[in-house]
């Protein structure tokens, strides 16, 4: 029941709905049993070639005096009317016990659909949450296909495994425990033997599922690296084609599939074991209780009349069917349980970056971002080391280095997309901790080497984050990225769909919208990964043009990858191995013909 705790969790505000439902699969248990207690006294009224009950008998709640009541009652009818009037009364209201028993069938799915579905789109949204709250971090370590997965296939697996069955679950034992209660008071020592036999039945069901569960994660593992596989094809089908490499794509998708074949396979044969064999094992119960009920019946030591013995029976009859879809239950409630535990494992990730209790909004950004002795470990591996680092506002710092030293982690701990590990990243004197994360990153526009653009409109696409933005500052913030004019000339001009991540539209243009987004922002601070190192050369100058428009009186931090594009930067800062190795003006390095002085020379030689 533990793995379960977070359905349960989300049920607890559903308190009324559960009572209800408990209410009304009650209600059709005993219309059920009302039906079945009408048939086996009057079939012995009805054939019987005994004298018939004339005295009225005292009405006790037990299984011979209910019997009793019920027999005198028909009894009553035969003499008053006849046998076939009997017969009719009884077959009305066998009816409509039946009638009021799926009447009751039907009000428990009324209640459980809406809790059934509130429960999935309560875990959907708590992992779609959780999935925007986790550090950046989290996501290197993660396939994107494996998160697809979760929370697709996972979630529905929960939904058909574990909410499908959840009736089950609340019903089928409510429907068992009742009529078990039922038949004890009707034959103690009968019901003694058969509770000696359900829980040997119960014992070699879960033998049989107890690998379940280890199959379905391993299912869903494969079914996570399938959608991965399928990610990256997606992404890389140009390169995929350039180089020949459908076969080799084509072979670790295929076995894959196959390996996520045979597991489904396995999981199914156990699966589908549940119930045939359920209901052998209750078919099998039954025919020992027929044979000792009989003795017992025979030799006057049940306690029941031969007619009350058949009544036993039909009740028995109706544990087999709830014991078959309890079991099943139990197998899919195994395989929801894996599926379970992988969404628990993102929904339970420790969230790194988080707000302070006390923190504050940023009044304005008035002075300096400070890096005093920052040093950031990722799995205890330095990353940065020993950061000192003031950026003055209005100023252009530049970032270089080669590849792995630290730039974007650098960058990255502005907008608290990382929490330094040591030291202090300070906003005009005060720690970076302080200030909520909204408040801080309200202060930075971002525009990075890959634009990050949606499936939604131009103006959507701009107007990102930005509330009641309207059309003339969206127009405004793309004249200034020198997008106007090509988003004009489109059919729909501004509300032109670019397409899954732009696809629409040229690299060029694409980079454009997301200075123009940055621009419409008017943030003090401005965070640039070289924009312009992916574009062809007229691209590059309309994109250069639009960041010089930008930068103008903001603070900017520029990782720059071709140094032509920063000789103007007020300080440029060379990192290595993560750590400060040069800082200077463009001049300055080149005279100290250092590591920037060989990064120049080696630009200049490609």
């Amino acid at each position: 029941m533990k793995r379960f705790s977070r359905i349960l969790f989300y049920l607890k505000d559903k308190k009324q709905n559960i009572g209800l439902y408990i209410v009304f699969n009650l209600s059709s248990v005993l219309f059920n049993l009302v039906s079945l207690a009408l048939l086996a006294p009057f079939l012995q009224m009805l054939f019987s070639t005994d004298k018939t009950t004339i005295v009225k008998p005292t009405f006790s709640f037990s299984a011979n005096g209910v019997q009793d009541f019920i027999k005198f009652e028909m009894n009553q009818l035969i003499i008053l009317h006849s046998k076939t009037y009997a017969l009719a009364a009884v077959c009305i209201l066998i009816v409509i016990s039946v009638f009021f028993k799926n009447i009751f069938i039907y009000l428990s799915y009324r209640v459980l659909a809406p809790m059934r579905n509130y429960v999935m789109t309560k875990l959907r949204s708590d992992l779609y949450a959780k999935i925007l709250e986790l550090p950046i971090g989290f996501f290197t370590e993660k396939r994107k296909g494996d998160i697809i997965s979760r929370m697709s296939n996972d979630a529905n697996e929960i939904e058909w495994s574990v909410m499908s069955t959840l009736e089950g679950l609340i019903r089928d034992p409510l429907q068992i425990l009742i009529i078990l209660t039922i038949m004890v008071l009707m034959s103690p020592a009968l019901s003694l033997f058969l509770l000696v036999l359900l829980p040997l039945t119960g014992f070699i069901i879960g033998r049989v599922s107890r690998s379940l569960k280890k199959q379905s994660t391993s299912s869903q593992e494969q079914l996570g690296t399938l959608m991965s596989i399928l990610d990256e094809t997606l992404g890389g089908l140009r390169v995929i084609k350039a180089f020949n490499a459908e076969k080799i794509l084509r072979n670790k998708f295929f076995d894959t599939n196959d390996t996520l074949n045979h597991i489904r396979n396995k999981m199914n044969f156990r699966r589908d074991l549940a119930s045939p064999m359920s209901e052998f094992l209750g078919v099998l119960v039954l025919s020992c209780i027929l044979w000792f009920g009989g003795i017992l019946v025979l030799n006057h030591e049940a306690g029941l009349s031969p007619e009350n013995f058949i009544t036993y029976i039909l009740f028995f009859t109706q544990i087999i069917n709830p014991a078959k879809a309890l079991s099943t239950a139990f197998y899919n409630a195994q395989r929801g349980a894996a599926a379970i535990e992988r969404i628990e494992e993102i929904l339970k990730a420790p969230i790194t970056v988080i707000d302070d209790p006390a923190a504050k909004p940023i009044p304005a950004f008035t002075d300096s971002i400070e890096f005093k002795n920052v040093s950031f470990y990722y799995d205890d591996t330095a990353i940065l080391k020993n950061i000192n680092l003031t950026i003055k506002k209005g100023k252009t710092i530049a970032l270089v280095g080669s590849s792995g030293a630290g730039k974007s982690t650098l960058a990255d701990l502005v907008p608290r997309f990382h929490d330094v590990s040591e030291g202090e990243l300070l906003i005009d004197g005060v720690n970076i901790k302080a200030f909520s994360l909204h408040a801080v990153r309200n202060l930075m526009g971002i525009v990075t080497q890959e634009p990050i653009l949606f499936n939604d409109s131009i103006a959507n696409n701009i107007a990102l984050g930005i509330d009641n933005a309207t059309r003339t500052a969206i127009e405004q913030a793309a004249k200034v990225a020198n997008a106007y004019n090509f988003i004009v000339q489109k059919e729909a001009g501004f509300d032109t769909n670019i397409g899954d991540r732009g696809s629409k539209l040229s690299g060029g243009e694409r980079q454009r919208l997301t200075i123009a987004r940055a621009v419409l922002k008017n943030p003090p601070i401005l965070i640039l990964d070289e924009a312009t190192s992916a574009l062809d050369t007229e691209s590059e100058r309309l994109v250069q043009d639009a960041i010089n428009n930008m930068m103008q009186n903001r603070t900017s931090i520029v990782i720059a990858h071709r140094l032509s594009t920063i000789r103007h930067a007020d300080e440029i800062i060379v990192l290595q191995k993560g750590e400060i190795a040069e800082r200077g003006s463009h001049d300055e390095l080149l005279q100290r013909n250092g590591i920037y002085r060989r990064l120049i020379d080696m630009q200049e030689v490609k």
